[in-house]
């Protein structure tokens, strides 16, 4: 009987649909690069530029720091607008690992994504869509959210972990930027060290996808934290309105 958790892949094994390794192999290299193809085109979706085209016939790169990201939508269209941002995001995320997980297996235990760590790869992937999305000329966003959305997926406890951190470092700086870099770097470290408790073996396609990913996080933040240290980056309040009549942009922290 086909079992969700262990995936598509597994269940044809199970089944003795292979009689040669050439033929496991060649299944096993086309799952994945399927699941690479799906997960980087529906990370390329950019869910503010869709929202902000379709309900404000208007682009969101037109306002505010030109990105295409969640902060910035909440910014410029107001709270509705970054609610629909966030959904959308959280749709195609959770849409990727769900083909990759049914292809090649979630390995669901303890309440995370185990030892098998395609589902990771699949995160990645969408993570470098986003970033470097093949619709809008290689010009996206910065990661985070979506990379937030896969570690709650994945891995729930780690990422309550990350959000309390990112939370703590937002609260005390007013900046999102050094939060999301914070919370970047220590993923993999957490993710790790959370296996490492549970007794499970942590997969190099995991460690791998995760430490890529917190490289991308920090790299498409290098701006953000020179402007840090210059004491020049602009401080998040959510208590503040809408800006959608100013047309000039400002390129500090936006951070999807």
């Amino acid at each position: 009987m086909f079992e969700l958790n262990l995936g598509l892949f597994a269940y044809l094994q199970k089944i003795g649909t292979f009689t040669a390794q050439w033929q496991e192999t060649v299944t096993l290299l086309g799952f994945v690069l399927i699941s690479i193809a799906v997960s980087y085109l529906l990370g390329s979706i950019n869910s503010a530029v869709l929202i902000s085209t379709v309900l404000y016939r208007d682009d969101i790169r037109k306002h505010g720091s030109g990105n295409g990201g969640l902060t910035n939508m909440h910014r410029t269209f107001g709270l509705k607008a970054a609610g629909l941002t966030l959904l959308g995001d959280m749709l195609k995320t959770a849409l990727a690992i769900f083909v990759t997980g049914t292809l090649l297996g979630f390995f669901y235990t303890h309440g995370i994504s185990g030892y098998i760590g395609y589902c990771y790869m699949s995160a990645l992937f969408v993570v470098l869509g986003h970033i470097f999305p093949i619709y809008y000329g290689f010009k996206g966003g910065k990661g985070v959210l979506v990379t937030a959305v896969a570690a709650l997926i994945l891995t729930p406890i780690p990422f309550a972990i990350l959000l309390l951190l990112f939370i703590a470092i937002v609260w005390i700086s007013g900046y999102i930027s050094l939060g999301s870099v914070s919370a970047a770097v220590l993923y993999p470290v957490v993710i790790s060290g959370y296996f490492n408790v549970l007794g499970m073996p942590t997969e190099g396609i995991t460690s791998l996808s995760t430490i890529i990913i917190a490289i991308l996080i920090v790299c498409c933040h290098r701006e953000n934290l020179k402007r840090i240290s210059n004491r020049t980056e602009r401080k998040f309040s959510f208590k503040k309105k809408p800006e959608v009549q100013l047309e000039k942009k400002d390129e500090s922290e936006d951070e999807e």
